[in-house]
């Protein structure tokens, strides 16, 4: 049998993308799903850049470079990508509803088919966690090292639990002026930060402050979006705004939440951290020709439509591929850049050269854990790509073909 040799593997890879850029429906907004895919992947690489284990006298703790290295913090404004997630959500959300209302659909079957899409490759996750929490628990294992593990393992969930709701209230919320919301987030912190109130009234802001990328990935799907001006419009004046709360109100530059600061952007989401959002919301909108033209290419296509397929796996195992490659790496001793404290610039320089292993890793997750995400696949163990004639809204965590 011959070798396949460069110019054959890459041949066939060339053919394999056309396949799929075929099997996609021709109305299908392929710039939706390329906005997906660059904020599943800016929030895969954030956490790998900016959380640490650190191997402390046997136990592992939690750091981050931005605790130590402050000018480090644009790094968030790049990978903190969660608004725009929230954006697409919205979007494919509202257009979903809409067609399955044209359709007779109920609400109830248009939402559980939602919700399963997002919550069957949980229980994998789940169960997994479950037995390794055991096993560690069991063999002696610190309990402070177990739950710094498991908590940085099932951080993922609580995005999850927060989508999900906005979901379920899409035919309430689908015609909110996102200003609402963005009130409730200026008045939460005016009396938090302004009147003393209690640090709780702040988790307000989790529903309110994602409610606002969510309505306006809504008012998107409405049409109501379309022009240039609406853009900029956001990106300007969000940016403006977040600058102004960053430098004259006190807000962390950091987009993400940095261990020991006594006030996080993101836990709850500050005013600051919605206004970014607004920013980048607006400079998606106005990517949106750009992001189309560039994916009528066939390979661009094809590996925003291998993202969008595995999203939620993606999504759900990074924190753990991470993990597994600084437990294994333990064998080795005290590694640089995975084990030690991120305090100087030459722990990022290591640390970017762990980031291939830490795809390593993921793509080991991918291949245990996808078949949780679409469903097993078909008997004798093969699937067959097939043109669907399904629109952008029908389908929100995939894109293009359908893999049965």
């Amino acid at each position: 049998m011959r070798e396949p040799t460069p110019r054959s593997t890459w041949d066939g890879i060339r053919r394999a993308a056309h396949r799929v850029d075929a099997a996609t429906p021709a109305g299908r907004d392929r710039a939706v799903d390329a906005l997906r895919a660059f904020a599943i992947l800016g929030v895969v690489l954030g956490h790998w850049l900016v959380s640490a284990l650190v191997a402390d006298g046997g136990n592992l703790q939690t750091a981050s470079p931005l605790q130590h290295m402050p000018r480090l913090a644009p790094i968030s404004w790049l990978f903190q990508t969660l608004a725009v997630f929230f954006l697409v959500g919205g979007h494919v959300a509202t257009r979903g509803h809409t067609a399955a209302r044209a359709r007779g659909v109920p609400y109830r079957s248009w939402l559980a088919s939602r919700l399963s899409r997002l919550f069957t490759p949980v229980a994998a996750l789940l169960a997994l966690w479950t037995v390794v929490t055991v096993a560690l628990l069991c063999s002696g294992t610190d309990y402070a090292t177990v739950r710094t593990l498991a908590k940085l393992a099932l951080s993922p969930l609580w995005f999850l639990l927060v989508f999900a709701a906005l979901t379920a209230a899409t035919p309430l919320v689908a015609r909110l002026n996102p200003l609402w919301p963005l009130a409730v987030v200026l008045h939460v912190d005016l009396l938090r930060f302004g009147l003393g109130a209690p640090h709780s009234l702040g988790w307000l802001n989790l529903a309110a402050g994602w409610l606002v990328p969510y309505t306006l990935g809504a008012a998107w799907a409405r049409g109501e979006l379309e022009r240039p001006r609406a853009g900029w419009v956001l990106l300007l004046g969000g940016a403006a705004a977040t600058a102004g709360l960053v430098l004259w109100a006190g807000y962390p530059a950091s987009m993400v939440g940095v261990p020991g600061a006594s006030v996080s952007n993101l836990d709850p989401p500050t005013l600051a951290a919605v206004t970014f959002g607004l920013a980048q919301c607006g400079l998606a909108l106005l990517l949106r020709d750009r992001l189309r033209r560039a994916m009528r290419r066939p390979l661009a296509w094809a590996a925003v439509a291998l993202v969008n397929l595995s999203a939620m796996t993606i999504f759900l195992w990074h924190q753990t591929a991470m993990m597994a490659t600084t437990a294994t790496g333990l064998l080795a001793g005290r590694l640089p850049g995975l084990h030690t404290r991120p305090d100087d610039f030459v722990w990022v320089a290591y640390r970017l050269t762990w980031l291939p292993v830490f795809a390593l890793a993921l793509t080991v997750c991918w291949t245990a854990f996808r078949a949780y995400e679409h469903g097993r696949p078909a008997e004798g163990g093969r699937s067959r790509v097939v043109r669907t004639g399904r629109g952008p809204a029908d389908r929100a965590g995939t894109a293009g073909p359908r893999r049965v």
